[in-house]
């Protein structure tokens, strides 16, 4: 199931986009309406409503194909370990991926993959205090899901 697979959120007042190809997610985004040519059933989009309905899931499990710097990935799959309903600080995503949380430059490492992240959700920025790809209304609501 390759493609573009979009639905409206009335939770998030926007939709949930997601690209998928070779079966793992490429990208998810948060944009004002369904594209015309996106597909509303696919398996992920179900467990994101799902969870935008209550149900906790860690999409941890979620096969993702990320296209970015090594020194990224290592923030990124730093931060799928943030542990559902917790929100954390840079300085703490920096030493989950092995970064030194005094030093600007690996900092700024932290908070440029965070903005870089293309599958926000499924990799949890949302969970970090400070900048990510997720738009701050979509993140303040997806906090709101988990400590419900």
């Amino acid at each position: 199931m390759e493609g573009i697979y979009a639905r409206a959120s009335p939770r998030l007042g926007r939709a949930v986009q997601i690209g998928v190809v070779a079966e793992r997610v490429i990208s998810v985004s948060f944009p004002d309406d369904p594209p015309a040519d996106s597909e509303p059933d696919h398996p992920i989009l179900d467990r994101i409503f799902a969870y935008l309905d209550g149900a906790e899931d860690h999409f941890d499990d979620v096969p993702v194909g990320l296209t970015v710097p090594t020194d990224q990935r290592a923030v990124l799959d730093a931060v799928r370990n943030v542990p559902y309903g917790e929100t954390v600080d840079v300085a703490r995503v920096a030493r989950l991926a092995g970064l030194d949380d005094e030093d600007q430059a690996d900092l700024d490492t932290v908070r440029e993959a965070l903005r870089a992240n293309p599958t926000p959700l499924v990799i949890p920025d949302h969970r970090v205090s400070g900048p990510g790809a997720t738009p701050g209304d979509v993140a303040e609501r997806l906090r709101e899901v988990e400590t419900q």
